[in-house]
C-alpha cells in the first residue's frame, strides 16, 4: 500500500513542466547544499551577511538559563543535558546559513557532493580539522559518529540516519552515505547537520549513561569547570581549527561563556537586574510590559530590543493526548476548542500582546490558515476530503472569537451542541456521558507559573459547560519526563518550526512517532494523510511544490484538531546588558548570541 502511495504522490509532484523527469545531472563538489534552490552566497563569501568579521575577541559572556542539568551529553535521551555543548563543543559536518530557509555552508566538510536526485550524499573533509586534543578529524570519525547515533543516539537521530542504507569511508577525509530509494531530499542535509564525535573518546558501552566528564569535541570551546546543577564554564579553544573560515568569521567572539541554572522564575529575574548574566530572552508579557522599570534599563545600562523575524511565530499549544479515551472524539476536541477565551486571556495576562493562530507553521508563506487551497494542494487532499474541514480546505475557517468577557454564551452554546453531538448532556452543572452517566473530567499538567495561569483560567470557562479539568502542577524534572511517556491527559507545548521543515515533522506527529516515548507526537496522531504529506514535502524539488505541501499538511493537522492554540508570539523580546554588543543586521531567524561581542571597556575586571 505504501508503494502505491509513493507512486501517486510522484505523480502529483510531476503537475507541470518543473515537475517532469529530468536527467540526471552529473555530480559535483559544492561548498554548499540548499534544500530548495542554489544557495545565497557564492563560493568566495567571506562572512555570513547577520556576523561581524571586526568583532574583538574578548571578554566573556554570562548566559542564564531557567532550569538545570544532570549531563553533559545532549545526543541521549537520559538525562537533563547542556544543549549549548552543541555548536559550542561540537561541531557538525557543515553549518547552517540562518538567513536562509534551509542551507548549509562548510564546516567539518569543506565540500558536498550529492546528485541530482540526492540518492546519496558524499562529504569531503577539511584537512585542517581538528579535534580539541589535536587530533585530525578523519572519516572514520564521522562513521563512527553516525553509526553510534544511529544505534544509541537520541530518537530523532536513529531515525533519520536509520535510512542510510550503505555508508562507507572512501578515503581517510571522504565518506559517503547512500540512501537507496529512501526518495528524501533532505537527507543529505540531515546528515551534513551531524554532530561528528572522536572515536578515541567515546566509550560505546556507556554513551546512553548521563555524564558530568568533558566531551572532547572539534568546536570553538571546551569545558573547562562544571559546578553540577549550577553551572558550566566553556574556554574559547586557543588551537580551534575553524576559527579563519568563512563560516565562523565574526562568530564565537568570546574568551569564555560561563552557563548559569536558575531554578525559579523570579530569582532568575532578580539575578539579571543585578548583572549576574548577560541576556535574556523574556517571555513574560507583564514582565516586558512592567518590569524593566528599574535603574539599570531607565539609564541605559540594560537595552531592550523587540526582533522581527522572518520564520513561523512560536507558538503554544494546549494538548489533547487522544491516547486518552475523553479526547478520542473529535467532536470532543472541537467543543473544547470553542470553550479557550483567547481574547479574555490577552487582555488580563498577555496585555494585548500576542496573537493566535491554529497553523503549525503560523506567520510564514507556509501557514494555510486564511488562505484557500491551491490547485496543487486539493490534488494532495483529494483521497482525504471526506475528513477534511471544507472551511479549512477553502480558508474560510477562522477561531473562534469571543466577547472577552469571560462569559461568552455563544461560544459556550456552540460548545455544548458539539458535545451533546458526541453524546454528553448537562446533568445540573454536571456534563455527563449519556449513555454511562461518567462525568468529563481530565487532567492539565503544568509545570511554570504561566502555564498554570492560563490553565487555571481555561478550567473556569470548562467549568460552565460542565467539565470538571484540574490542574496539577510539577517540578521541570517530572514534567520533561511526563511528557516524554505520553503519561498526560493535556500538557501545554511547542513545536518550533523553521521555513524548511522535514524529516523533524516525522517526529512531531507521523504515525510511528505515536507509538515511540520520546518523540515529539504528544498528541498521539496517527494518520496516513500526514505520513503521506511528510512524504510529498521531502520530495519536492522546486520550492513552490515543497510550499504547497508544507500548507496541505499544515490544514490536515488544523482539520484534526488535536490542541488548542494557546498564542503565538510575535516578535523575540530580548533584553541585554550594554556590555554585550551585537551586530546590526539580524539573521532571518532572529537574535544569534554567537555573533555577539564584549565592549572591552565594560567588561568587569
Amino acid at each position: 500500500m505504501r508503494k502505491c502511495f509513493r507512486t501517486w504522490i510522484g505523480g502529483v509532484l510531476a503537475l507541470g513542466a518543473s515537475m517532469a523527469l529530468a536527467a540526471e545531472k552529473p555530480a559535483k563538489e559544492s561548498y554548499a547544499i540548499a534544500m530548495h534552490g542554489s544557495p545565497a552566497l557564492p563560493a568566495d563569501f567571506s562572512h555570513m551577511p547577520y556576523a561581524n568579521p571586526d568583532a574583538p575577541k574578548c571578554g566573556r559572556l554570562v548566559q542564564g538559563i531557567l532550569g538545570t542539568f544532570d549531563s553533559l551529553n545532549p545526543l541521549i535521551v537520559r538525562g537533563l543535558p547542556v544543549q549549548q555543548i552543541r555548536g559550542f563543543v561540537v561541531e557538525s559536518l557543515m553549518a547552517r546559513g540562518y538567513d536562509e530557509p534551509f542551507t548549509l555552508y562548510g564546516l567539518l566538510a569543506k565540500s558536498v557532493e550529492t546528485d541530482d536526485g540526492r540518492s546519496y550524499v558524499t562529504f569531503h573533509l577539511d584537512p585542517r580539522a581538528r579535534f580539541s586534543d589535536g587530533q585530525v578529524v578523519t572519516a572514520d570519525d564521522v562513521l563512527f559518529s553516525w553509526d553510534l547515533l544511529r544505534d544509541k543516539g537520541r530518537p530523532n537521530h536513529r531515525q533519520y540516519y536509520s535510512k542510510v542504507v550503505k555508508a562507507e569511508v572512501i578515503d581517510p577525509s571522504t565518506v559517503r552515505f547512500d540512501f537507496g530509494a529512501a526518495n528524501d531530499r533532505e537527507l543529505p542535509l540531515i546528515l551534513g547537520l551531524m554532530p561528528v564525535l572522536p572515536r578515541h573518546g567515546i566509550d560505546v558501552a556507556t554513551f546512553e549513561e548521563t555524564t558530568m566528564t568533558a566531551p572532547i569535541g572539534s568546536g570553538p570551546y571546551r569545558v573547562s569547570a562544571v559546578k553540577p546543577g549550577s553551572s558550566v564554564t566553556l574556554t574559547r579553544n586557543p588551537d580551534y581549527w575553524g576559527r579563519d573560515l568563512p563560516v565562523n568569521r565574526g562568530l564565537w567572539n568570546f574568551d569564555e561563556v560561563r552557563l548559569d541554572f536558575y531554578r525559579e522564575a523570579n530569582g532568575y529575574f532578580e539575578a539579571f537586574k543585578r548583572g549576574l548574566y548577560d541576556f535574556r530572552v523574556e517571555t513574560e508579557p507583564l514582565r516586558w510590559h512592567e518590569g524593566y522599570d528599574f535603574p539599570a534599563a531607565r539609564n541605559g545600562d540594560v537595552v531592550r530590543e523587540s526582533i522581527k523575524t522572518g520564520t513561523p511565530r512560536p507558538s503554544e499549544f494546549l494538548v489533547f493526548n487522544t491516547r486518552r479515551p475523553m479526547f478520542s472524539d473529535i467532536r470532543v476536541r472541537r467543543a473544547l476548542v470553542q470553550l479557550f477565551d483567547f481574547e479574555w486571556i490577552n487582555r488580563n495576562f498577555f496585555f494585548g500582546l500576542y496573537g493566535r493562530s491554529p497553523s503549525y507553521f503560523a506567520g510564514s508563506e507556509l501557514s494555510a490558515y486564511g488562505r484557500p487551497a491551491d490547485l496543487r494542494e486539493r490534488e494532495l487532499l483529494k483521497p482525504y476530503v471526506t475528513h477534511l474541514s471544507s472551511d479549512i480546505l477553502d480558508g474560510s475557517y477562522r477561531l473562534p472569537v469571543t466577547d472577552g468577557s469571560g462569559r461568552d454564551r455563544v461560544t459556550l452554546r456552540t460548545a455544548l451542541t458539539l458535545l451533546s453531538q458526541a453524546g454528553y448532556d448537562l446533568d445540573g452543572t454536571v456534563l455527563r456521558q449519556r449513555s454511562t452517566r461518567k462525568p468529563l473530567t481530565f487532567e492539565i499538567l503544568v509545570t511554570t507559573r504561566d502555564q498554570e495561569r492560563i490553565a487555571l483560567a481555561y478550567i473556569r470557562d470548562l467549568k460552565r459547560a460542565g467539565i470538571d479539568a484540574s490542574v496539577r502542577a510539577v517540578d521541570a524534572v517530572q514534567f520533561d519526563q511526563r511528557k516524554l511517556s505520553f503519561d498526560f491527559d493535556m500538557i501545554q507545548n511547542r513545536w518550533d518550526q523553521s521555513l524548511s521543515p522535514g524529516n523533524e515533522q516525522s517526529f512531531y506527529w507521523g504515525s510511528e512517532a505515536a507509538g515511540i516515548q520520546g518523540t515529539r507526537n504528544y498528541m498521539g496522531v496517527r494518520d496516513p494523510a500526514i505520513d503521506v504529506l511528510i512524504a510529498a514535502m521531502l520530495e519536492a524539488r522546486e520550492h513552490s511544490v515543497f510550499v504547497s505541501a508544507a500548507r496541505a499538511l499544515d490544514r490536515i493537522l488544523m482539520s484534526g484538531f488535536y490542541t488548542i492554540p494557546v498564542f503565538s508570539v510575535q516578535e523575540q523580546w530580548i533584553a541585554r546588558w550594554n556590555r554585550i554588543e551585537r551586530p546590526k543586521a539580524t539573521a532571518l531567524t532572529g537574535y544569534l548570541p554567537e555573533t555577539w561581542w564584549a565592549r572591552p571597556e565594560q567588561q568587569p575586571k
